[in-house]
């Protein structure tokens, strides 16, 4: 008899933790890496030196909030243009600039967007979410984002860049459990064997239509 696992939200920080590591890999050409152990926390912050921070709800509601240090942010986003191909001269050197903003930013963008790809494929659930807003942050100063998230549950793990810069991703979503249904009359609607493309001709053949 198979062994039905059920998912919580250390699955979906999971696949969350591998969107990050993916998208920033592929994209600077940079060596990132997450650490085997997450943190529970009470509350997910935006803290020095940069915080960027996009809310989703749909399945489930929640939060994600990535926080580099100014020497992450730079390595990163440097790596990027470099790996774009723009000349070092049109490549910023303070963490402050709208230009280092807006490339987290899009990368923001990209890690959410490959994460709601995987929910959706892994787990066949569906999320919707805000656009990413990236802030600089000063020693002073942590801002709390209220998502008006029920119960919620809050998770870090921390991140290392090729250079060996730290950063976190912190996740807060709704306390949820996911269970999966022993139901062999829909068995291909999410079979890691099969692509998305003959998941869907499946269902919709399971269906008649």
């Amino acid at each position: 008899m198979a062994v039905r696992k059920n998912k919580t939200t250390e699955d979906v920080l999971l696949i969350l933790c591998k969107a990050v590591k993916k998208i920033l890999s592929q994209t600077t050409k940079n060596d990132v890496q997450y650490s085997p152990m997450i943190q529970k926390i009470n509350r997910t912050c935006l803290k020095p030196d940069i915080g960027c921070f996009v809310l989703f709800e749909g399945a489930f509601s929640g939060l994600i909030i990535i926080n580099m240090s100014s020497g992450a942010a730079l390595e990163l986003y440097q790596a990027y243009m470099r790996h774009m191909g723009f000349p070092e001269e049109e490549i910023s050197t303070q963490h402050t600039s709208d230009d280092v903003a807006n490339v987290l930013g899009e990368l923001m963008n990209q890690i959410v967007g490959d994460f709601q790809g995987e929910l959706e494929y892994q787990l066949s659930l569906s999320i919707n979410q805000t656009q990413p807003r990236m802030l600089a942050v000063n020693k002073e100063l942590i801002l709390s984002i209220n998502a008006n998230i029920e119960r919620p549950q809050s998770r870090r793990v921390v991140f290392r860049t090729e250079k060996h810069k730290t950063f976190h991703l912190e996740m807060s979503m709704e306390q949820t459990e996911f269970i999966q249904l022993n139901d062999p009359d829909n068995q291909n609607y999410n079979n890691p064997e099969m692509t998305k493309d003959e998941q869907n001709k499946a269902f919709l053949d399971d269906l008649d239509i």
